[in-house]
C-alpha cells in the first residue's frame, strides 16, 4: 500500500516529529513491494512458491547483512536522525527521489540497525495491455464484508462508478506523494478497456446511469507522453510542468475529448462527471485541443462544479509548493465562465487551498485573503492546513526548514495555533461578520 511505500527507507515522521526506520524494520517483515506492485506481487508469490531468493525482483526492498555492489549508499539511519545535521538527511532524500524511474534508477542501501535495508529499482511503468488486464478483472464495487459489517462506508459511493484512465503523474507537486508511489511517467488504458467497463456498469444493479468520475491522478493527462521519457527515463534535473511546461511535452486532449465523447454514447448512461482535478496550465499550453476540451467538459462533464488546485497565490509560496503562479488561474477562469455563459449553464469553480505549507506565513494568507475576493470574487473553501506526509519535498522542507532546490532557508509554521490560524485567515464566519459582497456574489455566502 502507499504507507509502505512513503515509508519504505528512513523518513521523517509528522506524528512523533522524528525521523523513523523503514517500515519493513518497524514491522518486522521479510519483504515490502512499493508501489502498485499489482505484477512484482505475483512475482515475489512465485518466487516463494519456487522456493528461489526474490531479491532481484524490481520494486522489492529487503534486508541484508551486506551491501551489494551495484547499490548506491545512502547515509545511514543514525546519519540522517541527526537533529543537529539534517543535511544528511536532505542529501539521503534527493538521492532517493533522483532513483525513482524504473530505467534510471540504481539499486540503493541505507544502514539500519545492523543490517542494510536494500531498495531495487521500480517495478516497470505499467503497459497499456497491462492496465487493460488490470482493469479488466470481475471486481466487486462494495466494501469488504469485514468493513460492511461496522457500517456504511460513505466514500464508496464517490468510487464504486468511477473509471481510472490512467496512472501515474509528472505534476510531482512537493506536497505531492504520487510520484514516488505510482511514478512519474503515466500509463494510460485503451479507449476499448474503458469502453467496455463502462458497459459492464450499465449492468451492475446499483448503477442509476451517472459515472461519478473519469479520470486519474490529473484528469487531463490521459493520451500522450513524452517519448524521451519513454525511452531514456525522466529527467534529474529539469521538471515536466514546473517552473514553465516543457516544450518537449505533447500535450493534446483529443484523445480525451475522443474517450469522453464515445463513453457519454453508450446506452443506459446519462452522465459522466470529470471530477478528477485538472491542470489548466495543461489546457491552456494545448493550442490544438485546449479550448475543445474545456468546452466539452463545460457543456457535459461538470456536476455543477469543477475542481482546480490553484493552492496559493504568493509567488514565493507557490515556488516551494512547485506550482504556476496566479496568471494562468487567472486566464482559465476568465475562459471558464465565458464558455459557461456561452453554454446557458449555471456552473462554478472549486479551488483547493494549502495553509501554513513551508515558506507561507500569516502575511502571506491574508495576501491571499485579498487575491481571492479581488480575482476570485469569493472566498475558497475548500483549505486544509499542510500536514507532513513521508516522502515528498515539502516534508523534508518542514524537517529540514530549507528550500532543497535552492538551499534558502524557509519559514515553517510549526506552532500549532499558528497553522489554524493561517487556515482561519479564509474562514467564512470570520470573513460573514465583516458584510463582503461581490459582484458575483452578493449575499456574501462563499464556494
Amino acid at each position: 500500500g502507499i504507507e509502505a511505500s512513503l515509508r519504505r527507507i528512513a523518513h521523517y515522521d509528522y506524528w512523533t516529529d522524528s525521523i523513523r526506520k523503514s517500515i519493513l524494520i518497524d514491522a518486522k517483515a521479510d519483504f515490502l513491494l512499493y508501489g502498485m506492485a499489482e505484477y512484482s506481487t505475483l512475482a515475489l508469490a512465485g518466487c516463494l512458491q519456487k522456493k528461489a531468493s526474490p531479491e532481484n525482483l524490481p520494486g522489492l526492498c529487503y534486508l541484508a547483512r551486506d551491501v551489494p555492489e551495484s547499490a548506491l549508499l545512502l547515509p545511514s539511519f543514525y546519519e540522517v536522525g541527526d537533529k543537529k545535521n539534517k543535511k544528511k538527511f536532505s542529501r539521503m532524500f534527493m538521492d532517493f527521489y533522483l532513483n525513482n524511474d524504473p530505467i534510471t534508477a540504481k539499486m540503493l542501501a541505507q544502514q539500519q540497525d545492523n543490517r542494510f535495508l536494500i531498495q531495487n529499482p521500480p517495478w516497470p511503468a505499467p503497459s497499456t495491455a497491462e492496465l487493460d488486464q488490470i482493469h479488466g478483472l470481475d471486481f466487486e464495487r462494495e466494501v469488504h464484508p469485514l468493513d460492511s459489517a461496522q457500517g456504511e462506508v460513505r466514500a464508496m459511493e464517490t468510487i464504486r462508478f468511477a473509471l481510472t484512465t490512467h496512472r501515474g503523474c509528472y505534476g510531482e507537486c512537493n506536497f505531492c506523494a504520487i510520484a514516488v508511489h505510482q511514478g512519474r511517467t503515466v500509463s494510460c488504458r485503451s479507449r476499448e478497456s474503458l469502453i467496455a467497463e463502462a458497459k459492464e456498469l450499465t449492468r451492475h444493479p446499483k448503477f442509476k446511469g451517472t459515472i461519478s468520475d473519469l479520470g486519474g491522478p490529473t484528469a487531463n493527462m490521459y493520451g500522450f507522453e513524452c517519448e524521451k521519457k519513454l525511452t531514456k527515463g525522466t529527467c534529474a534535473t529539469k521538471r515536466c510542468l514546473f517552473p514553465s511546461i516543457c516544450p518537449k511535452m505533447p500535450i493534446d486532449h483529443g484523445p480525451q475529448i475522443t474517450l469522453l465523447r464515445e463513453i457519454r454514447k453508450i446506452k443506459g448512461i446519462r452522465k459522466v462527471v470529470v471530477a478528477s482535478g485538472i491542470r489548466y496550465d495543461m489546457i491552456l499550453a494545448d493550442r490544438k485541443n485546449g479550448l475543445r476540451y474545456l468546452e466539452e467538459i463545460v457543456r457535459h462533464h461538470i456536476s455543477g462544479q469543477l475542481k482546480i488546485a490553484p493552492e496559493h497565490c504568493v509567488d514565493s509560496v507557490l515556488a516551494c509548493m512547485g506550482k504556476p503562479g496566479t496568471k494562468d488561474l487567472l486566464r482559465f477562469r476568465e475562459l471558464f465562465f465565458t464558455l459557461t455563459a456561452k453554454a446557458g449553464l449555471k456552473q462554478f469553480l472549486t479551488y483547493y487551498i494549502i495553509a501554513a505549507h513551508p515558506g507561507c506565513r500569516l502575511r502571506d494568507m491574508r495576501e491571499l485573503k485579498k487575491f481571492a475576493f479581488r480575482n476570485l470574487k469569493l472566498l475558497p473553501r475548500q483549505v486544509q492546513i499542510f500536514t507532513p506526509t513521508p516522502s515528498t519535498f515539502s516534508t523534508l522542507m518542514y524537517w529540514t526548514g530549507r528550500d532543497p532546490f535552492t538551499s534558502r532557508t524557509c519559514f515553517v509554521e510549526r506552532n500549532f495555533q499558528g497553522r489554524e490560524q493561517q487556515k482561519e485567515m479564509l474562514s467564512i464566519k470570520k470573513t460573514a461578520a465583516k458584510g463582503h459582497r461581490t459582484k458575483n456574489n452578493p449575499s456574501g455566502k462563499h464556494t
